[in-house]
């Protein structure tokens, strides 16, 4: 995910793109969502919340603003997506806490769902173990907790609330995480990225990532994960289970005008790379038996390429939908 500081010809890049409308892309969603079996897949897309923070490019909006949010949430709803999975730091990002709060808000006027996505911090273990604490304590209290503002609006799964988590310098015990969070009145349902972790036992299901696949990220974009998302499908239904899959599709990616830039491409393929990635998860649950949840990575990353929100790029070489207009 981004980083705080991203330099002005990213910007610059993004606005001079004229994205398509999203004629095309609400064709590959109703085509490749599974909506058979007892409970139909869950669409969720992951939101950054952090768009009006000088820190982070101009998009044309701010996601403290309610109108922007309302018809955020109403372009979603149109694509057939249920939810948005919200990037969270807890009280070290004060603008993001209040954009979520706005927009869990919103969600419950629109019978639309959100979640939390706990982004990890990077401090040593001991620090970093403090830090979930009391960030899950205090986002319990604040949003998940009866009576508060928008708190029916929050994604629940066999009545448990389910909150995502981003790894980063993976120095959390999320064993002592989740002996803590076992005593609220409904625990919630812990959902990892798919990983490697020496904390299996404490999460409840895995979720898939952009991922260029076993061969690495190639300079022209081509290899878009076919392999990663079919090994996760593999891997969740012989290795776990009894957890929770969560997968996923993407548009793209595109760091390379970053200030963090690891020079990683991933190209839309004019929409290909949605449709594929879509696709891949009905070969393992199938229409009878479908996946609980398809997370689309991203609706609105324009700093890393992801983003659904305007449509998926054109086919004349530009790399991303635009971002201005």
């Amino acid at each position: 995910m981004g980083s705080s500081s991203i330099i002005t010809a990213l910007a610059l890049l993004l606005l001079a793109f004229d994205g398509c409308t999203h004629t095309g892309m609400h064709g590959t969603f109703r085509e490749h969502t599974p909506k058979g079996g007892i409970a139909p897949t869950k669409v969720l897309a992951v939101y950054e919340p952090w768009f009006g923070h000088p820190q982070h490019i101009n998009v044309g909006y701010s996601s403290q603003d309610p109108v922007i949010l309302r018809k955020q949430i109403t372009e979603a709803k149109k694509l057939g997506i249920s939810g948005f999975v919200v990037d969270w730091y807890g009280d070290r990002e004060p603008f993001i806490d209040k954009a979520y709060a706005l927009l869990q808000q919103e969600a419950a006027q629109q019978n639309f769902s959100v979640a939390m996505m706990y982004d990890e911090t990077r401090d040593e273990t001991e620090a970093a173990t403090d830090d979930a604490l009391t960030a899950f304590d205090s986002f319990h209290d604040k949003y998940l907790t009866s009576g508060v503002a928008g708190s029916q609006a929050y994604l629940m799964y066999d009545n448990r609330p389910v909150i995502f988590i981003f790894p980063k310098a993976n120095h959390t015990d999320w064993s002592r995480v989740r002996a803590e969070v076992n005593k609220w009145s409904s625990p919630p349902l812990l959902i990892f990225e798919y990983r490697k972790t020496p904390y299996e036992s404490a999460f409840d299901g895995f979720y898939a990532w952009v991922n260029p696949g076993n061969q690495g990220w190639a300079p022209d974009g081509s290899h878009w994960g076919g392999d990663y998302l079919r090994a996760f499908y593999k891997t969740m239904q012989a290795k776990y289970p009894d957890k929770i899959p969560v997968g996923a599709a993407w548009a793209g990616f595109d760091d390379r005008k970053a200030s963090w830039s690891l020079g990683r491409y991933m190209s839309q393929r004019c929409g290909q790379t949605l449709t594929d990635t879509m696709r891949i998860s009905r070969e393992y649950y199938p229409a009878d038996d479908p996946i609980p949840f398809l997370l689309i990575a991203t609706w609105n990353d324009y700093e890393e390429g992801t983003a659904i929100e305007r449509g998926s790029a054109k086919c004349d070489g530009a790399a991303d939908p635009k971002v201005g207009g």
